[in-house]
């Protein structure tokens, strides 16, 4: 089932092409059951991207009373736009009606997770001052930012600390979380404690594009905000992508993926455990196994076979391996740290002798997970980095989520008169060079 080949082929260069454009080739085709879905709510089965393009203009347009049908078509829940905030005495409901064992880890989880956004994560105002003249670069936090925490067939209380934690160690003052509602219109109890315990009382029973669109141009009851953060389905991914501009965007984070490097010295099982991970999250998930072990690679696919047929989500996990799943060959460790450069996964596994070098070799991945010890698993949850990544290859331009994502820079500067009069000639000139002649009258009209 996962497919083994050389890494220099022109099978695995087409095979990694693909799994990089998956979410442009889902786009274009409707996921196994959505069809019925879109007929109830266009008439017609909608490709993707125009079913999320016809939703967004159906909620600038209605408002609240679009965002109650689609809930309705899609999540199957009746509400009233009354009924699409989550109220105060549920969350406080929520948080009490936790239990202990999971309150405890979710706690350490945020310790944790603020910890390392403070130490290496927050960015702070600089000045460069020399005689005459102040430069500047001042880190102002965005005023209100929406988190998506994803729904529908998994619960992930994990994601609202992933992604309001940054946004509360940047200093974001309002933050609006959106979440799918269940068929009788609850939210996951879990996920509103993990809420109500940061402190967040904004919370909204809408998903899916509509939560997205929602989000960004506001309706009567939620206003909009700045920015958008946070994973979600094919749906969501493209909705973010059709409000971009409109709001300001975490990156493309779609469907889960993992690439593990390894070597002779991993254990097959833990290999496959780490693939499975990922697999198990989304049929567009993607596992990818890069190694100069043959051997490695054959004993990983029979335990990916074997740790299939035990898995709850296995249907999933078969689809995912199914269709995202590789072993790729390769001659060396560098060769594997360049293939994994190519993938640029959203989260990376070093399980070799001497990853350092492997690292060093390294550009292009959302978070890398160095040795035995460090199972990507543990950095969903609590080793401190967001688990927010960027997926489908956008690692190679795009960073993981952090307090400096709820951030903007504004430059500043200010000049005495003598730096001024020296820099006015060279500024108009420059000015005149581009045929901006009002540009150097304004430097010019403060030498008189």
């Amino acid at each position: 089932m996962l497919r083994i080949m050389n890494a220099a082929s022109p099978d695995a260069r087409r095979a990694l092409a693909r799994i990089r454009g998956r979410l442009e080739l889902a786009a274009r085709e409707l996921p196994p059951g959505a069809a019925a879905a879109s007929r109830r709510a266009f008439g017609k089965a909608l490709a993707p991207r125009e079913a999320v393009a016809r939703i967004i203009a159906d909620v600038r347009a209605k408002g609240d009373s679009a965002l109650v049908r689609y809930t309705e078509l899609f999540d199957g829940a009746r509400l009233t736009p009354a009924r699409l905030r989550v109220g105060r005495a549920e969350l406080a409901a929520a948080r009490r009606e936790l239990n202990f064992e999971t309150r405890s880890a979710l706690l350490a989880a945020a310790r944790r997770i603020e910890i390392y956004q403070r130490a290496v994560a927050l960015p702070r105002s600089t000045e460069m001052r020399k005689s005459g003249e102040r430069l500047g670069l001042r880190v102002v936090p965005l005023r209100r930012v929406g988190i998506y925490i994803p729904g529908g067939t998994a619960a992930y209380p994990s994601s609202v600390l992933m992604n309001a934690i940054p946004a509360q160690v940047a200093g974001v003052e309002e933050i609006v979380l959106a979440t799918p509602p269940a068929r009788d219109g609850s939210v996951n109890p879990t996920v509103l404690a993990a809420a109500a315990e940061l402190g967040i009382t904004e919370v909204w029973r809408v998903g899916g594009a509509q939560a997205v669109a929602a989000l960004a141009y506001g309706t009567k009851t939620l206003r909009p905000v700045d920015k958008i953060a946070g994973p979600g389905n094919l749906y969501v991914t493209i909705a973010k992508q059709l409000v971009y501009g409109q709001v300001d965007l975490d990156m493309p984070a779609g469907p889960s993926e993992v690439c593990v490097v390894a070597d002779a010295s991993a254990r097959p099982a833990e290999v496959a455990a780490d693939l499975l991970s990922q697999a198990e999250h989304d049929r567009l998930a993607s596992c990818v196994l890069v190694t100069d072990s043959r051997r490695l690679a054959a004993a990983v696919g029979r335990e990916v076979r074997r740790q299939l047929a035990l898995l709850p989500r296995r249907e999933t996990a078969i689809a995912a391996v199914r269709n995202w799943g590789l072993a790729l060959i390769v001659k060396s460790m560098a060769e594997a740290a360049d293939v994994a450069n190519t993938v640029a996964p959203e989260h990376l596994e070093l399980l070799c002798r001497g990853p350092e070098r492997v690292l060093d070799r390294v550009r292009a991945a959302g978070t890398v997970f160095i040795g035995r010890y460090a199972p990507e698993p543990v950095g969903d949850y609590l080793a401190g980095p967001s688990h927010t990544l960027p997926t489908a290859g956008a690692a190679r331009v795009f960073s993981g989520l952090s307090a400096a994502s709820f951030c903007r820079q504004m430059a500043t500067v200010e000049l005495d008169e003598g730096i001024f009069r020296k820099l006015a000639p060279m500024a108009a000139h420059l000015a005149r060079v581009e045929g901006l002649e009002a540009h150097a009258r304004s430097v010019e009209a403060r030498g008189r």
